[in-house]
């Protein structure tokens, strides 16, 4: 089908395929060679390290890259983790937090392939950034992802004062799978009692494993992502059989919550031409008639995380407001 994508993303298209998830190992393999072949960003203004988070299941160290703003002109070490200013050191205030979930649904993605993101939000919102590098599945299904998030966002704030945080101004942040684990995360940290989120920033989010809205119907060979594509993902991520089946949890899929009073408030991409497009706007709208505080922006013109072709300008005003909102919410200022 041809859709009437965005000149400027239009021109794009060829770097930008459409995830094959057939053969999970071989898609991850090329992940890591895009990454490899990636330009190093520039990091002035940003240190980084990484640093291990116990499980809940008492598993293997769970990683957590955190980014934290510097003094001018100050950069990390090429290709190795940074130092970040010490507890107690100049800064006058605590830092707000952004709790990152990186994309690649479900079984794709790290840390490093967010790397240049961390940095830039970093950088741009004055805020400590906190990657999570959560387990994939298939072979770590539903709950292990969440439960990564959600322990790794526990261990941060929980550790706000020695790491110079303040544990009122942490935000959820995720896009595509990471953006239906940010609002699994927010869900579970409103249940359980955990850190009181400011803000989630939802991005494309993945929060219905039914499968069933027009965009998911109609979209099955758009750019980057499509039905098919969703339809492996959910399966790796649940099993197979088990999405649309009755009985899945919001946790896995948030899209099934029936109660989301309560939740932070929320902001929310969509895509034009994407099949998440509709569930992502749902769940905006379902935010909203819960009372939830919620902003939702459909770029028109776009597929699945088209936002990776800088050079557009749709894009460049979809990095903009996730700054622009991010810095609202955690320093109550656009600018």
């Amino acid at each position: 089908m041809r859709y009437a994508l965005d000149p400027e993303l239009l021109l794009a298209l060829a770097d930008h395929p459409t995830a094959d998830l057939r053969d999970i190992p071989a898609a991850r393999a090329r992940a890591a060679a895009r990454i490899a072949a990636e330009r190093a960003p520039d990091t002035r203004g940003v240190t980084w390290r990484d640093v291990d988070a116990p499980r809940a299941d008492g598993g293997a160290a769970l990683r957590l890259r955190l980014y934290t703003p510097s003094t001018p002109g100050a950069r990390g070490a090429e290709g190795a983790p940074g130092v970040p200013r010490a507890p107690g050191g100049p800064r006058s205030a605590p830092l707000p937090a952004v709790y990152d979930i990186h994309g690649g649904g479900f079984v794709l993605g790290s840390v490093a392939a967010t790397h240049a993101r961390s940095v830039r939000l970093c950088r741009e919102t004055g805020a400590v950034v906190a990657a999570v590098d959560y387990r994939l599945a298939p072979e770590h299904p539903y709950p292990a992802p969440a439960e990564d998030c959600y322990a790794g966002l526990v261990w941060l704030a929980a550790h706000a004062g020695e790491l110079g945080l303040d544990p009122g101004r942490i935000a959820v942040h995720g896009q595509s799978a990471g953006g239906g684990l940010a609002a699994a995360v927010a869900l579970m940290a409103r249940d359980r009692g955990g850190p009181a989120l400011c803000f989630q920033y939802l991005g494309t989010p993945a929060v219905d494993d039914r499968l069933t809205t027009a965009s998911m119907r109609a979209f099955t060979d758009t750019p980057a992502w499509d039905r098919p594509s969703s339809l492996l993902s959910w399966s790796a991520y649940l099993g197979a059989g088990v999405p649309g089946s009755p009985h899945v949890p919001a946790y896995a899929a948030p899209a099934r919550a029936a109660d989301l009073r309560g939740l932070p408030p929320a902001y929310v991409t969509a895509m034009q031409f994407d099949p998440l497009r509709d569930e992502s706007v749902a769940y905006a709208l379902a935010l909203q008639a819960a009372d939830v505080p919620v902003e939702l922006h459909l770029f028109p013109g776009t597929f699945h995380g088209s936002v990776g072709v800088t050079t557009a300008e749709v894009s460049q005003r979809e990095l903009a407001e996730e700054v622009a909102v991010l810095r609202r919410a955690l320093h109550g200022t656009r600018t």
